[in-house]
């Protein structure tokens, strides 16, 4: 029962990564993302992934969403990186560089 509730609050807490990741995508800009919190939701995922490797779950499943989420977070990271290379050539762009 542990592992379907933990299941449970991964799922609807990963629904939200590829929700934010498009947002961020959309804006288009890194001013209001925090690379320290994305890097932080990482090592936490990092953590439980180690954790559920050290003693394996009875249910792939569990596992599983923790790889599904690590990998949309990891895309929000990677759209962070884009966003503020456009922000750079922006800012240089109104710089009359």
């Amino acid at each position: 029962m542990n592992e379907v509730l933990e299941f449970i609050m991964l799922f609807c807490f990963g629904l939200s990564w590829p929700i934010n990741a498009y947002k961020h995508w959309k804006a288009g800009t890194a001013k209001s993302t925090s690379v320290y919190f994305i890097l932080l939701i990482l090592f936490g995922y990092v953590a439980g992934i180690t954790a559920k490797l050290l003693v394996p779950p009875k249910h792939f499943y569990v596992l599983l969403i923790y790889f599904i989420n690590f990998f949309n977070v990891s895309l929000d990271l990677v759209i962070y990186f884009v966003n503020r290379r456009k922000d750079r050539a922006a800012q240089q762009g109104s710089d009359g560089r």
